[in-house]
C-alpha cells in the first residue's frame, strides 16, 4: 500500500481525519489490512480505504521513534530512514548550541529533523526532491504547531547548490527499492558530492548508517556514533566549525517519560589513543556501549576507568573495583576459567545456578542454546561470558549486571 499525494490532500480533510482517528481508536495491525479494508470501502473509495489504514499502521509503527507519531505522517521508506526523536533533539541541541538560527535541512524526508530544529529555536528550510515527502512534512510542521518556522522547497540538490543557510544538516538516501545503501558512493546524493556544498557552507553536517566504512570518510571531520539505550542508531560526520574532535561516542537513554541524558566521550586530544593495557579478568566486567566500540574509544574508556582490556581484539574492559558510567555495562565477576565445558558446568552447579544468559563476544557458539544447555535448578541467576583472554578462549560467570 502507498499513499500518493492527491490521497494525502483527502486524509488532511476533515473527512479524513475523522477515519484516520477512529482507526487509531481500533489499534489496528497489519494482520487486520483485508478485513479492514473491506470494512471501509463502505464508507470510502477503496483507495482511500488503503491510504487510511496504511497510514494508521505506519503511525502505530512509529511510537517506538516519535512520541507524538499518532498527529504526523510518514511514508514507509521515509520513517524506516528517519531518525529517532531523542537523537533529532540530541543533533539540534548541538546546532543551537553554535547559535545557528537558520538551518537548510537538505534530503528532509517527513520532516523528522526539521521539527527537532524547530523545537530547538531555528528557522528551518526544509529541501527534498519528492513532493509527496514534502507535503508530510509540510502537514507534520502543522500538526506540532512548527509551520511558521519550517519553509519546504522542492529542489533536485544533484543539480543545483543547496540554499543559503548559516548551517546544513543532510540526510542522503540510503535506500532504493526496499534495499539498503553500503556505500557513501551509493547514497543520494553521494557522499562526496554532499561534501562539495562545504565550498558554499562551511558548517555542514552529514547522517551515515553507523555502518559506514572508515576507509570511505574524509579525514578532516569529526565522526560521531549515537547509541540510544544501547542501541548503536546512526553516525553523524560534523565539519568546518561544527567539529570539536576527531571521534565521538553520543549516548542517550530516554525514559519512559520522555526525560533524555546525553553522555559523550571525545577521542584522546593528543591525536593518538591510550595504550593499550591487558589484564586476565579481574573483580568487574565492562561491556562499552556500541557507540564507543564503533568509535574506535575502548582504550579512551579503560583509560578514563583504570581498566585493562582482556585481549586487544576484543571489546571487554577489566578493573578489581566498580566504576559507575554511562559508557558500558558491569557485572561482578566470580569466577573465570579457560573454555572447557564439562568444567564450566560443574563450576555452575557448585554456584546453585539457575537461569543463565549467555553473553559472547569472539566465540562461534550460539549463545541461546548454550543457556539452555547451562541454565540449571538452583536459585541464583547468572550472566555466562564467552570470550578470549590474551588470545584464548576463556569463559567468565558473572552475577547480573550491575549498572
Amino acid at each position: 500500500m502507498n499513499v500518493e499525494l492527491t490521497t494525502l490532500h483527502w486524509l488532511l480533510t476533515a473527512e479524513g481525519q475523522a477515519l484516520l482517528a477512529e482507526l487509531a481508536m481500533r489499534e489496528v495491525s497489519a494482520t487486520d489490512t483485508l478485513r479492514e479494508v473491506e470494512r471501509l470501502r463502505r464508507h470510502v473509495t477503496p483507495e482511500r480505504a488503503r491510504a487510511a489504514l496504511e497510514m494508521a499502521l505506519l503511525r502505530r509503527h512509529a511510537r517506538a521513534k516519535f512520541p507524538q507519531a499518532d498527529h504526523l505522517y510518514f511514508t514507509r521508506e521515509a520513517l524506516e530512514q528517519a531518525s529517532a526523536a531523542p537523537v533529532a533533539t540530541q543533533r539540534a541541541a548541538r546546532f543551537a548550541t553554535g547559535n545557528y538560527h537558520h538551518l537548510a535541512d537538505l534530503c528532509c524526508g517527513v520532516g523528522g529533523d526539521a521539527l527537532a530544529f524547530a523545537a530547538a529555536g531555528m528557522t528551518v528550510t526544509a529541501v527534498d526532491h519528492d513532493p509527496l515527502r514534502l507535503a508530510m512534512c509540510r502537514a507534520n510542521a502543522e500538526a506540532l504547531g512548527f509551520a511558521p518556522q519550517i519553509v519546504t522547497h522542492q529542489q533536485d540538490l544533484l543539480s543545483t547548490p543547496p540554499p543559503l543557510a548559516e548551517a546544513l544538516f543532510c540526510d542522503p538516501g540510503r535506500r532504493a527499492d526496499g534495499q539498503r545503501r553500503f556505500s557513501v558512493a551509493d547514497y543520494a546524493p553521494p557522499l562526496a558530492h554532499v561534501l562539495s556544498w562545504r565550498a558554499q557552507t562551511p558548517a555542514l553536517a552529514v547522517k551515515l548508517s553507523p555502518g559506514v566504512a572508515w576507509a570511505e570518510l574524509p579525514t578532516e571531520v569529526e565522526v560521531e556514533f549515537v547509541a540510544l539505550n544501547g542501541e548503536l542508531k546512526e553516525a553523524t560526520l560534523w565539519c568546518g566549525p561544527l567539529a570539536t574532535t576527531t571521534r565521538r561516542a553520543t549516548v542517550l537513554q530516554c525514559r519512559a517519560d520522555g526525560h533524555l541524558t546525553v553522555d559523550t566521550l571525545v577521542a584522546n586530544p593528543a591525536g593518538s589513543p591510550p595504550a593499550t593495557y591487558l589484564r586476565p579478568p579481574m573483580a568487574f566486567l565492562y561491556e562499552p556501549d556500541p557507540a564507543v566500540i564503533r568509535a574506535g574509544l575502548v582504550t579512551d574508556l579503560g583509560a578514563q576507568l583504570d581498566a585493562a582490556q582482556l585481549d586487544p581484539q576484543i571489546a571487554y574492559l577489566t578493573a578489581p573495583w566498580h566504576t559507575a558510567t554511562p559508557f558500558a555495562r558491569v557485572w561482578p565477576v566470580l569466577a573465570w576459567l579457560p573454555f572447557n565445558l564439562k568444567a564450566l558446568r560443574a563450576r555452575l552447579r557448585s554456584l546453585d545456578v539457575g537461569s543463565v544468559t549467555v553473553k559472547k563476544r569472539g566465540s562461534p557458539l550460539d549463545p541461546d542454546t548454550l543457556a539452555r544447555q547451562l541454565s540449571g535448578n538452583g536459585e541464583r541467576p547468572l550472566v555466562v561470558v564467552l570470550t578470549h583472554v590474551a588470545g584464548r578462549p576463556a569463559v567468565l560467570i558473572c552475577d547480573p549486571v550491575v549498572h
